[in-house]
């Protein structure tokens, strides 16, 4: 045990804290769908087995690393699209796709007439709930852990790095949770989030499979790209919402 192995068990915590934002959002936004009584509790479980697999998936990669990073099959399709894919690119491409239909789905319910969005609000049920929290956080996770694994091959520095990452995000869902439900106009900002979300997922996925379309390469987006796009989408936000209020405030002083 090292001084050297605190340094990086800090970095990797930080690593965690920032690759989580958009794991965090999406359990806050699904934590919703279950009962109102029970939604910290599924958030709770959720993260809390999420941990444990974490560890498990952690300890799974180190023994089979090259393995999930060889190509299982190419697909080549001329000039039209080719690629390689992996299980790592797949689980990529596949997490991505999924939270595009998600974010895509709840706007779509968001936009629907009253009635309809009445039936749509049934709650799901908690153990439902909580397997979706679970398998998206391992897919949001599998990038994290080969960046940790990029910085240090200590075990109990990554696995250390994993408890403190999922403690804090149990810590924070609550909090944001709460706070989209006090600001539903926000929802509709961390849904176009959740979508570059998963775009940025799907770019991902598609730049490790190597895939080509018309010849020309995906290209992952970079998280500086992301964070910028966020920014301007919370500027944007702020602006838009200062700027309905003083036309509202504009519209009471002339009646």
């Amino acid at each position: 045990m090292h001084i050297s192995d605190f340094a990086t068990l800090g970095m990797l915590v930080l690593l965690q804290a920032v690759l989580g934002f958009d794991n965090l959002l999406y359990i806050s936004l699904e934590s919703k769908r279950a009962p109102k009584e029970s939604q910290t509790r599924v958030r709770k479980i959720g993260i809390s087995i999420a941990i444990g697999l974490r560890i498990g998936l952690l300890f799974a990669l180190v023994q089979l690393i090259k393995y999930v990073q060889e190509p299982l099959f190419h697909v080549d399709l001329g000039t039209w699209m080719d690629g390689a894919f992996s299980v790592h690119s797949l689980i990529v491409l596949g997490g991505g796709v999924f939270i595009i239909y998600t974010a895509l789905k709840e706007i779509w319910h968001m936009m629907a007439l009253e009635h309809e969005a009445e039936q749509q609000a049934e709650p799901s049920s908690e153990r439902a709930v909580i397997s979706m929290i679970v398998v998206m956080n391992l897919v949001f996770s599998f990038d994290s852990i080969l960046s940790a694994m990029a910085l240090t091959d200590v075990f109990w520095v990554m696995a250390t790095a994993i408890v403190i990452g999922g403690v804090l995000m149990m810590w924070l869902a609550d909090g944001v949770s709460s706070f989209l439900q006090k600001n539903r106009t926000y929802e509709v900002l961390g849904l176009f989030v959740l979508f570059i979300v998963g775009i940025m997922l799907v770019s991902e996925g598609g730049h490790i499979a190597h895939l080509h379309f018309f010849e020309s390469a995906v290209t992952p987006m970079s998280k500086t790209t992301f964070y910028f796009v966020i920014g301007i989408l919370v500027v944007t936000d702020l602006v838009q919402t200062k700027y309905q209020k003083n036309l509202m405030a504009m519209g009471h002083h002339d009646s």
